[in-house]
């Protein structure tokens, strides 16, 4: 190789962190060739982990390092959040957390690269499409030992954890992690609740909120928030709660 190829590859290794995932089409668009870039894998610089994505040769990647290259290299909104985003944040505390199952959410429509999908991160993907919040909304940079990630903030993570309540989520653990949500910033909450899609997180939302007492629930303006009209059933059997005008399930309404 010579000594200009070999100069480039390392201007590249060196702008770059260890542990994360090199996408074809973006070295493309920062000046590699798809030719250069197989000369780097001929020269074991560079190794394949699927169609489009490669490592350093020896790299230790795992699936946040391919966050990092979905969020950083082609502006992708997929990110961790709901149960998992909490844990990151130290806001499970005694609760049992699986960690061989990561949640990621992105926006309605954004599919995971098929290298993504197809490799074997160590951990089970929980991938979820939607837009019932804005892309852009309520997230936080989580730093790791060799970069950051954009992650959900505790508000948006608790609300992920409501969207999948009834089906993913069980509604008791969405209790005890709202329990440990005492100090939000209510500012960051109104905004959240006033740009939600989903009447039943809403409602739910503040259900909890309600029943945990947490003080910032005073300083919200429910006035601006809307909350649909009519009842919502959100489990089968359960009990109505009049000021919500959901149905939740039994255990819970008669929690303390």
């Amino acid at each position: 190789m010579s000594i200009e190829i070999s100069s480039k590859i390392n201007q590249l290794l060196s702008s770059q962190p260890s542990g994360v995932v090199l996408q074809s089409n973006w070295l493309a668009a920062q000046g590699y060739s798809h030719g250069l870039q197989q000369r780097y894998r001929e020269s074991r610089w560079l190794e394949s982990i699927g169609q489009g994505a490669m490592i350093r040769s020896g790299d230790k990647v795992d699936y946040e390092g391919a966050i990092y290259s979905l969020q950083e290299q082609t502006g992708s909104t997929i990110h961790p959040g709901g149960k998992t985003a909490l844990a990151y944040l130290g806001k499970t505390h005694y609760l049992e957390m699986n960690v061989k199952t990561v949640s990621l959410f992105g926006s309605h429509g954004e599919k995971l690269p098929v290298w993504f999908e197809k490799r074997d991160w160590g951990v089970r993907i929980d991938y979820h499409q939607t837009s019932f919040l804005p892309a852009d909304l309520g997230l936080t940079k989580f730093e790791l030992k060799n970069f950051s990630i954009k992650i959900s903030g505790a508000v948006r993570a608790m609300m992920e954890c409501l969207y999948l309540s009834r089906e993913k989520q069980d509604l008791i653990e969405c209790y005890e992690l709202m329990e440990g949500l005492n100090n939000l910033r209510p500012d960051q909450v109104q905004a959240l609740l006033e740009k939600c899609q989903s009447i039943k997180v809403k409602r739910l939302f503040l259900y909890l909120a309600d029943k945990t007492r947490h003080s910032w629930l005073s300083f919200l303006d429910l006035a601006q928030i809307d909350l649909g009209k009519g009842k919502r059933s959100i489990v089968k059997g359960g009990v109505f709660n009049e000021k919500y005008q959901i149905t939740v399930p039994k255990e819970l309404e008669n929690s303390n």
